[in-house]
């Protein structure tokens, strides 16, 4: 929740407190420091920052592949003639891939759902990258598709979802070993736990 302007500070102040509130993990008093460090930046580091976010906002986009984040389309991922493209791991979110990345474990390709399924949210199937993963599938000699979507109960309903839409067809499907804490999000896991809840996968 935003936190109420401060009643003394300057109304731009004020403001930039409010829009760094909104961003995920920062309380109220995290964007007071955030605000008050901003302004102490010298000018050119403070363009700089203010530069990058416009250039992000501007110039990223979805892999039309797999979905992920990318200034180019395909991706570098899915561009990379060096993978395995026999293997499809499915992940939430872009950073779950960049999690998976840094275990050196997995030289397949991703997709990424943007998300997992959540009725009491209003989050359904539509409001995800479901459907492209479905056509991709169709279209792709995948062999082995890999579920990683989060050990919580939208992560197992999501996969569950996937799995039983895809049964009686002539796909292995299988899903991270559960070394992984129930609960938990992939991008805040150990490089070694993820590992070897790659190697540890099962059949669903």
């Amino acid at each position: 929740m935003a936190t109420d302007p401060i009643p003394s500070a300057a109304p731009a102040l004020a403001k930039l407190i409010q829009e760094l509130n909104k961003l995920p993990g920062i309380g109220p008093k995290s964007a007071q420091r955030l605000a008050f460090h901003i302004i102490r930046l010298p000018a050119p580091e403070a363009e700089e920052l203010s530069r990058a976010i416009s250039i992000v906002k501007t110039n990223i986009t979805l892999c039309d592949q797999c979905q992920n984040l990318t200034e180019a389309t395909p991706c570098n991922i899915c561009a990379n003639t060096n993978r395995n493209v026999t293997q499809l791991c499915v992940v939430e979110d872009p950073m779950d891939v960049l999690a998976l990345e840094r275990t050196h474990s997995y030289q397949g390709l991703y997709h990424v759902l943007h998300g997992s399924l959540s009725p009491l949210n209003g989050i359904g199937p539509d409001q995800l990258k479901i459907r492209e993963l479905f056509q991709r599938l169709s279209n792709a000699n995948i062999e082995e598709l890999i579920i990683a979507t989060n050990p919580t109960l939208e992560g197992e309903a999501t996969a569950m979802y996937i799995s039983r839409h895809l049964s009686g067809q002539q796909l292995k499907i299988t899903f991270l070993a559960r070394g992984l804490p129930v609960g938990g999000s992939l991008e805040y896991s150990d490089d070694i736990t993820l590992s070897r809840a790659l190697q540890g996968r099962q059949e669903m």
